[in-house]
């Protein structure tokens, strides 16, 4: 897969970065709608949706839902975006973590 129309259904169309593979990963929302990724935009897409799941295909390579879910909490959401990004809905999950413990 290395071109803009031969990657995942999980890449989203403003994202320019290649898939690192087959689809190994399903992406649930919150209402059960679903896309199938390589590693790489599985994660992107989990970051960037709120109440997402990951699940691994059946022939997928041990753990690939295990590094899908961790990448995607230190990913930031449509990470594609420039700008700033100080709302913590523009954060990585790992972020927000990090400033409510700074808070304390």
């Amino acid at each position: 897969m290395s071109s803009q129309n031969d990657r995942c259904p999980a890449a989203h169309h403003d994202d320019p970065t290649p898939c690192d593979g087959p689809p190994v990963v399903t992406v649930l929302d919150a209402e059960n709608a679903g896309a199938t990724g390589c590693e790489h935009h599985g994660a992107r897409l989990l970051a960037s949706l709120a109440g997402g799941r990951v699940y691994a295909l059946p022939d997928a390579p041990a753990g690939a839902a295990i590094r899908v879910f961790k990448a995607a909490d230190t990913t930031r959401p449509f990470v594609w975006y420039d700008g700033p990004r100080i709302d913590p809905s523009q954060l990585s999950r790992a972020e927000v973590r990090a400033q409510k413990g700074r808070k304390r």
